[in-house]
C-alpha cells in the first residue's frame, strides 16, 4: 500500500504519527499546499515517508502527484470544499479514495429550513457506479463522526438489536484551553460549515428533510466524567449515510456546542462572516470565513492547553435481540492529556485521525474490501473495532434506560 494523505494539518500531522507505529503500508506520501507544513508533519520519522507539495483544489495536480509516487491509495484530510478535486484526482490516477468528510451541501433555494437541497455527499454518490465499475472504492466519512459513529451504528444493527427506533449520533467534550476566551479544537472553517447549515434529519416514511439550526436541544449525559451537555441539531455526513445501509426509524446528529459557541456562531452569520464568498478589501480579494479562521489560533497547536476529554457516540435505540425494549450508548473517549503525552497530538485531531489509519490497514489486510461509493456502515464492523482496540484506544459500552 502506498498512500498519499493530502493535508498536514492537525489531523494529517496527527495520522502520520499514528501510522508511524504500524507497518501496513510500503510508503505515505504527506502533501500541502505549504510544503514546509508536510515537512515538519514527517520531520523525524523513518524513510517510508515522504513531504510534498501540492494544490488541493486541482484533480489534475492530485492525480500528477498520485502517478509520481505510484500511489494506490488518497486519504483526503484537509477542508471539505477540496473533496471533489482530491476525490477525482484519486481516480483520475487510478488510485483508491478516503475522506473523513464529504463533498459540500446547498441549502434548498426557497425552503432551506424544510427540505434539503443538494446533500452532503451527493456529489459522489452521483459517481458510484463510475467508480463500481471500475473496480475501485471511494471510503467516503471514516473519521471519528462520521467514521467510528457509523461503525457503531452498523455493529448495534448487527448484534444487539432486532428492530432500531432511533440511531442518534451524540458528540461531547469538557475540553478548555487555558489562556483563550474563544479556541475551537476543530477547524473553524468546518465548524461554520456544519454547524449554520440547516440540519438534516431522516425519518423512515419521510425520508431526509431540515430543520433550523440548533433546534431540539437536549441534555445528555457523557461518560468517562464529562457529564451532563447540552446537544442541538447540527447537518452531518452520519444522517446522509447510515440510512443508505441500516434499517432504522429516524437517525440524527446532535452536537454539544455550548451556548457561547452557539452565541458566536450566530454573530458570525449576522455579521456575514461566515460566508465564503470573497470580498473586496482595500483592493485584495479575502473570504470572510477565512479571515476568521486566520484570526483564531490553529487548532493543532493548542494540545499544550488543552484540558479534559473528548467522547464521540452513538446512541441506540429500539427492541433487543431478545424482544425487550433496549438503548444502548457506544462510544470513545480520548483524554488530551493522554493523546499528548502519547502521540503529541491533541485529543480532537487525534481522534479523528486514527480511524482512516484504522481503515486503511484493514483494507491493506484484506479484512475491509468493496468497490463504488460507500460508508463505513457498509463494511463489517467487528474487524474496526478490534483494531481499534489493538492501537491502545478502546471503544466502550454502556446501556442507557429506556
Amino acid at each position: 500500500m502506498r498512500v498519499l494523505l493530502v493535508g498536514a494539518g492537525g489531523v494529517g500531522s496527527a495520522a502520520v504519527a499514528i501510522a508511524a507505529r504500524r507497518t501496513f503500508f510500503e510508503s505515505i506520501v504527506i502533501a500541502d499546499y505549504d510544503v514546509d507544513r508536510a515537512a515538519r508533519a514527517v520531520a523525524g520519522r523513518d524513510g517510508r515517508f515522504v513531504a510534498a507539495q501540492v494544490d488541493a483544489s486541482s484533480a489534475a495536480a492530485v492525480a500528477a502527484l498520485c502517478r509520481e509516487h505510484r500511489i494506490t491509495h488518497v486519504l483526503n484530510a484537509v477542508d471539505p470544499r477540496f473533496v471533489m478535486p482530491i476525490f477525482d484526482g484519486a481516480y483520475a490516477a487510478g488510485a483508491d479514495y478516503l475522506d473523513m468528510a464529504m463533498s459540500l451541501s446547498r441549502p434548498h433555494p426557497t425552503r432551506p429550513y424544510r427540505e434539503t437541497g443538494v446533500k452532503l455527499g451527493d456529489e459522489q454518490f452521483a459517481a458510484a457506479d463510475r467508480w463500481a465499475a471500475a473496480g475501485r472504492l471511494a471510503l467516503c466519512g471514516i473519521g471519528v463522526e462520521p467514521g467510528l459513529s457509523d461503525v457503531f451504528a452498523r455493529y448495534a444493527a448487527d448484534e444487539l438489536f432486532r428492530e432500531i427506533d432511533e440511531i442518534g449520533v451524540r458528540d461531547g467534550a469538557n475540553l478548555t484551553v487555558d489562556g483563550y476566551d474563544f479556541a475551537p479544537s476543530f477547524s473553524i472553517w468546518t465548524t461554520i460549515e456544519e454547524c449554520l447549515n440547516p440540519p438534516v434529519i431522516w425519518e423512515a416514511g419521510r425520508g431526509w428533510f431540515t430543520t433550523e439550526p440548533f433546534s431540539e436541544p437536549e441534555v445528555f449525559h457523557f461518560p468517562a466524567g464529562i457529564g451532563p451537555v447540552e446537544c442541538v441539531n447540527v447537518e452531518h455526513e452520519e444522517v446522509l449515510l447510515i440510512p443508505r445501509w441500516i434499517p432504522a426509524k429516524r437517525v440524527t446528529f446532535k452536537y454539544g456546542l455550548g451556548d457561547e459557541f452557539i452565541e458566536v456562531l450566530r454573530t458570525l452569520h449576522k455579521l456575514g462572516l461566515d460566508s465564503t464568498v470573497p470580498v473586496t478589501v482595500k483592493g485584495v480579494q479575502v473570504s470572510p470565513r477565512d479571515v476568521v479562521a486566520a484570526c483564531l489560533p490553529d487548532p493543532a497547536t493548542l494540545g499544550d492547553r488543552m484540558r479534559g476529554k473528548t467522547c464521540a457516540g452513538t446512541l441506540v435505540t429500539g427492541v433487543g435481540t431478545d424482544g425487550r425494549p433496549r438503548s444502548v450508548y457506544l462510544y470513545h473517549v480520548v483524554d488530551n492529556e493522554w493523546s499528548m503525552r502519547e502521540y503529541g497530538h491533541q485529543a480532537v485531531v487525534w481522534q479523528t485521525a486514527v480511524n482512516p489509519v484504522v481503515a486503511l490497514e484493514l483494507l491493506a489486510s484484506g479484512a475491509w474490501s468493496g468497490t463504488g461509493v460507500l460508508g463505513p456502515e457498509a463494511l463489517p464492523p467487528r474487524p474496526f473495532l478490534d483494531l481499534l482496540t489493538d492501537y491502545g484506544s478502546p471503544w466502550a459500552m454502556e446501556d442507557r434506560q429506556v
